[in-house]
């Protein structure tokens, strides 16, 4: 109860110390606080969910929850409030850019220089590549929405520290954010890895199946694949292991995961 009454003490002043702070913070810094803080809150609701009823009503307990309803609508309005930013600022360096390259452009013309020998390297801020015709230079990436790519990266990196719970939570958040994001079907299985963690098998094999049978064409299929039949294996369904492996010796043939189920296959010595 202690630790409880001083993360609330915490989430309540943190403001104040976010305020100190905040113009030493970039926007990816801010996003990963709010991303903390929304894990957090989570888990102090958790903690102060009971088991089962009781007849008694407690007016702190329900001030309390209260106060965590409010703390995390605020959250998801700074969450929202960020990104609008960030889409701002990232509209405001690429229009900036674009009018100060036409503004060398036409100087240049105007002295009679040569413009063919203009610079256009550099970009207001720094990060964002323009071409010689003003347009935003293409690549091979998947179009990603504000703040996706951010979103995704703190949830891996959740899940590489060990922190399956919070992962669990930052993934789930993720696919409801993003339901149509190129990262859905890595996202599905790296749950099912965040489940292994926690031991709960039957669950890590479920979002490996989902993974798969959503996004069967997707790169990481034949990663989905292996994954559920190792799953079926240590749940004890061998046989249905041993088949879902042949499966991604028979689909992806030309995938490293292809060797791995194969292995995997002649230990298991299946049939």
């Amino acid at each position: 109860m202690i630790r409880l009454v001083a993360i609330i003490f915490a989430l309540l002043f943190a403001p104040t110390i976010f305020y100190a702070e905040e113009n030493k913070k970039t926007l990816a810094d801010i996003r990963q606080d709010l991303n903390i803080l929304y894990v957090e809150v989570l888990k102090l609701r958790r903690e102060l969910s009971t088991t089962q009823t009781s007849s008694i009503t407690s007016n702190n307990e329900a001030s309390v929850l209260e106060r965590l309803d409010g703390m995390e609508q605020e959250l998801r309005r700074l969450t929202s409030e960020a990104e609008n930013l960030e889409f701002r600022v990232n509209s405001i360096v690429s229009d900036s850019t674009n009018r100060v390259r036409d503004l060398e452009y036409r100087l240049v013309e105007l002295e009679g220089g040569d413009v063919s020998k203009i610079d256009f390297a550099t970009t207001l801020g720094g990060d964002l590549e323009i071409s010689m015709d003003n347009n935003v230079e293409e690549n091979s990436e998947p179009e990603l929405a504000i703040g996706e790519k951010a979103d995704y990266e703190n949830a891996q990196n959740a899940l590489l520290e060990e922190r399956f719970e919070d992962s669990l939570i930052l993934f789930d958040r993720f696919l409801d954010n993003y339901p149509d994001s190129p990262f859905s079907a890595s996202v599905i299985i790296a749950r099912g890895n965040a489940y292994e963690g926690l031991g709960e098998i039957k669950k890590a094999a479920r979002a490996y199946l989902n993974s798969f049978s959503l996004y069967e064409d997707s790169p990481v299929a034949p990663e989905a694949l292996t994954l559920l039949g190792n799953s079926l294996v240590s749940l004890g369904q061998t046989d249905a292991g041993c088949q879902t492996l042949a499966q991604v010796l028979m689909r992806f043939p030309d995938s490293d995961f292809s060797l791995e189920a194969e292995k995997m296959m002649s230990e298991l010595q299946c049939p």
